[in-house]
């Protein structure tokens, strides 16, 4: 397990909370996710890390997608 810094964990706790809703659904759904999840245990990641992987994963696909809607407008 590779140290990571400490982060911030204040922020937006509604965001948090919506991005933590997403991922669970995800991994209980979404066969595309469940196998990301996979392969990232067989690297020896943790349940945490795993999550913590997809929820930057969300979250930088939602800016995306709100940045180009942006543009649009």
């Amino acid at each position: 397990m590779m140290a990571l810094p400490r982060l911030n964990r204040g922020g937006d706790r509604q965001l948090n909370r919506a991005l933590h809703t997403i991922i669970m659904s995800r991994l209980q759904h979404h066969p595309e996710t469940q196998a990301y999840a996979a392969r990232r245990a067989a690297e020896g990641r943790t349940p945490k890390e795993v999550k913590r992987c997809l929820k930057r994963f969300v979250a930088r696909r939602m800016f995306r997608l709100l940045e180009a809607e942006a543009k649009m407008t």
